[in-house]
């Protein structure tokens, strides 16, 4: 058993549905508002901005705290690109004997390391023996803060 970040949910973008919500623009000041009251709203699609590659990208929703300190907590929404390389230090969903985990992977000459960015879980290093694929590499975390 890898740990709870195993399970996880998948979704697929929907490109069809046509919802693009307002946007500022000019960035808003996280420090101390501007007198400036007119701002110019523009249109955003989430799933536009957040996917470079749709017929390679799916969401997934994340499963226990493996990964908190990269910033990716219990129940975050993943956006996973399939299309992108596979090199050390970036954030990845892997499939390993038959599960599904969340890792930083670190490639080195002669294995594969899946780290986890909580001190309280241990690196889990694939061997030729292990079943493993790195299914997509994570782009975004959509998190909800309230």
């Amino acid at each position: 058993m890898l740990g709870k970040t195993t399970k996880l949910q998948f979704f697929q973008p929907d490109f069809n549905s046509g919802i693009s919500i307002p946007i500022i623009n000019q960035g808003i000041n996280a420090g101390f508002p501007s007198p400036a009251a007119d701002f110019e709203e523009e249109k955003i699609s989430l799933d536009a901005f957040l996917i470079k590659n749709k017929e390679a990208t799916f969401y997934a929703k994340a499963s226990g705290n493996s990964m908190i300190d990269a910033g990716i907590s219990d129940g975050d929404i993943l956006v996973i690109d399939r299309s992108l390389p596979v090199i050390s230090n970036r954030i990845a969903v892997c499939f390993i004997d038959g599960e599904f985990t969340v890792k930083r992977i670190e490639i080195q000459e002669d294995k594969i390391l899946l780290l986890p960015e909580n001190s309280n879980y241990k690196p889990i290093e694939v061997s030729k023996e292990n079943e493993f694929v790195v299914w997509g590499i994570v782009t975004y975390v959509i998190k909800k803060l309230t």
